[in-house]
């Protein structure tokens, strides 16, 4: 069978002059990537679950260059596609000495797939729109971004479209309690991607600029790892194992592994395993496994540098820790890790989290104080805010108030710099200098907003909360006005005093709205350049293009 191309290219990541290229093939092959001026690399594909996948290294690049690819199997030109009346797909590399070259990234959470596979009528696609938009002007620096960073919600397994849900009802289930309208086997996960990857914008898209991401609940199912009862109960369902062991397989195929650097690449167990035998069914059947039940530890979290900013994308769902006494949304050793890595020499700090960590203040509280009583001594009390938990989805940070307080202790003493502090750049007499900015890129939530922290003490650097949710999705209308409500001092005066009732203590921090709550579907930039930073919110309109909502810079 001649191979043919089914996903892909994606470009994942650019280092140097280095990239590396993802596709899946209908069949094993030789994937070759060519890059005009200079730059090649190949590699075969690898098997699992009756697919095929190859990430390509592609080597000796141009530095400071847009160079246009090209994709071989088995020594046949598949892309770009001869019917093509896009722009040609690129690799960009950066300047040699990149210190002083602005950073541009784009980012949001929560894409459904296109509203033609889709039985809901959703508002114009802001990827989609954006993909548009530089299409129609692709060697702009204005416009082009360095990275997309994907926030998560990427497929939805549980929320299926009527395409795959008429795909569902062909299969055999995998046990008979299995639900017969979200997917469960690593095959059905592939076909979630399929539908959404091959959107023509978002595949141009994903083939011109490099892209990260992580997931949230909905890569496995809504409320994933919400509780320990949560996870006890699933385990006592016969589908779960299939569906967590194909769900993590299937993210770590088709969004991690394109995270990682082709250093990290060759450092990574797992992927060297994967591409060494015939078929990696098994090795990847048992890793998704053991990950789920913490038999085998495995990092997903992240980081990666352009130019002088650190961008350090955080797991907020695989690795939680349960436990009702001590919830942690990061275990200690991978807590450590990124305490780590927000150490170092860089401008700006940019912290990627699926959830926010600031959220409208009376939701905070409301949290907080669930929180708290979720681990009464009282069953009945307990029980029934298990329950509210899981009915309002009460698990962000503030749900986890030991990370909640360890996080914006850690940007504090960041921020604060000085002599012997965690700070980064070096200034005057060898003093270290606190970061230009601190952001936290989040999603999740459906609307879109920006937030400030204050610390309450001389900080010369922002700490900002950029949320942007959903990029195609909504939030029904009646929800919109307690969302609205949610960022009131009213509403947070009356939950915080709720939460005192339990034992909640008021953070040691405020934080104030800057911009939003916006509902549209959206796509945020954030432009970092010297010191300066900008956060801009971006808005689909009826047409299908985009329209600024918000821009706010900083540090002011």
């Amino acid at each position: 069978m001649t191979a043919q191309l089914l996903i892909g290219p994606l470009l994942r990541r650019v280092v140097g002059d280095r990239a590396t290229i993802w596709v899946e093939t209908t069949a094993p092959a030789l994937v070759r990537v060519e890059a005009e001026g200079g730059g090649a690399g190949s590699t075969p594909t690898f098997s699992a679950y009756g697919h095929h996948y190859a990430i390509v290294i592609v080597e000796g690049l141009r530095p400071d260059a847009s160079s246009a690819y090209r994709v071989f199997l088995d020594d046949q030109p598949v892309w770009p596609s001869p019917e093509s009346t896009y722009p040609p797909s690129v690799i960009r590399t950066r300047p040699a000495d990149d210190a002083a070259a602005p950073v541009r990234l784009i980012f949001g959470s929560c894409r459904e797939a296109t509203p033609s596979s889709n039985s809901r009528k959703l508002p114009p696609d802001a990827l989609d729109a954006y993909s548009r938009r530089l299409m129609a002007d692709p060697q702009n620096p204005d416009l082009r971004p360095d990275l997309v960073v994907l926030l998560g919600d990427q497929v939805y397994a549980d929320n299926t479209s009527a395409k795959v849900r008429r795909f569902l009802k062909k299969r055999r289930r995998p046990t008979p309690d299995a639900p017969d309208d979200q997917v469960v086997t690593f095959d059905e996960y592939t076909k979630l991607y399929l539908e959404s990857w091959r959107d023509p914008e978002v595949r141009w898209l994903f083939a011109t600029v490099p892209s990260v991401m992580i997931f949230d609940d909905h890569e496995l199912i809504d409320d994933w790892n919400t509780s320990e009862s949560w996870h006890q109960e699933m385990l006592a369902k016969p589908w779960w194992i299939e569906r967590i062991t194909g769900g993590l397989a299937s993210y770590w195929v088709y969004q991690h592994l394109g995270n990682l650097s082709p250093d990290e690449l060759a450092a990574d167990p797992l992927f060297q395993k994967v591409t060494t035998v015939d078929d990696a069914t098994d090795l990847l059947h048992e890793f998704g496994r053991t990950v789920d039940n913490h038999e085998q530890p495995y990092q997903w979290s992240y980081s990666l540098d352009i130019g002088r900013t650190r961008l350090v994308m955080l797991d907020n769902r695989c690795s939680r820790v349960l436990t009702p006494d001590r919830r942690e949304m990061l275990p200690a050793d991978e807590w450590n890790w990124f305490v780590n890595r927000a150490h170092g020499e860089y401008d700006h700090l940019v912290v990627g989290s699926s959830l926010p960590w600031l959220m409208p203040p009376a939701i905070h509280y409301l949290e907080a104080w669930n929180e708290s009583t979720a681990a009464s001594r009282n069953p009945r009390v307990a029980a029934a805010a298990e329950k509210l938990r899981r009915a309002v989805d009460l698990e962000h940070w503030a749900a986890f108030s030991r990370s909640f307080n360890a996080l914006g202790e850690l940007f504090r003493r960041l921020g604060e710099g000085g002599t012997g502090s965690p700070g980064h750049r070096v200034g005057a007499g060898g003093a270290y200098a606190a970061p230009a900015s601190i952001s936290v890129l989040s999603g999740d939530v459906h609307h879109s907003y920006v937030a400030e922290a204050d610390f309450g003490t001389k900080m010369s650097t922002p700490v900002m909360q950029l949320t942007c949710s959903p990029v195609h999705n909504q939030v029904p209308a009646f929800m919109r006005p307690l969302m609205r409500f949610s960022w009131s001092r009213a509403a947070a005066h009356g939950l915080s005093a709720v939460a005192r009732t339990a034992g909640v203590k008021r953070p040691a921090w405020k934080w104030k709205r800057l911009a939003g709550p916006y509902f549209g579907n959206a796509i945020s930039t954030l432009r970092l350049n010297g010191l300066d930073a900008t956060a801009r919110v971006e808005g689909t309109n009826t047409d299908g293009d985009l329209f600024q909502v918000a821009e706010v810079t900083y540090p002011r």
